[in-house]
């Protein structure tokens, strides 16, 4: 079964939730607490360790200041590997 925490489109996911987080002036630790979760939480996502589903991606989303559905049409650009 293909990684699919190692696609080009959840790459790109991982890498606009950190801008994000990086452009609001957040550490990894102040977005956790936003959404009542720990640090290593945060870090997982953005190692890749961690796969998102759908409602922690607009809960995050959300703390973050970003719009579920412009995230999703930047990912959908990206052509994937296969």
């Amino acid at each position: 079964m293909r990684d699919l925490l190692r696609t080009r489109r959840y790459e790109a996911l991982r890498a606009i939730l950190k801008q994000a987080r990086t452009d609001g002036g957040l550490s990894q630790a102040q977005t956790a607490a936003l959404i009542g979760r720990p640090q290593t939480y945060i870090s997982d996502i953005e190692t890749g360790v961690r796969r998102l589903d759908v409602a922690e991606f607009l809960r995050l989303a959300k703390a973050l200041k970003l719009d579920p559905a412009t995230v999703i049409a930047k990912v959908d650009k990206v052509r994937d590997r296969y």
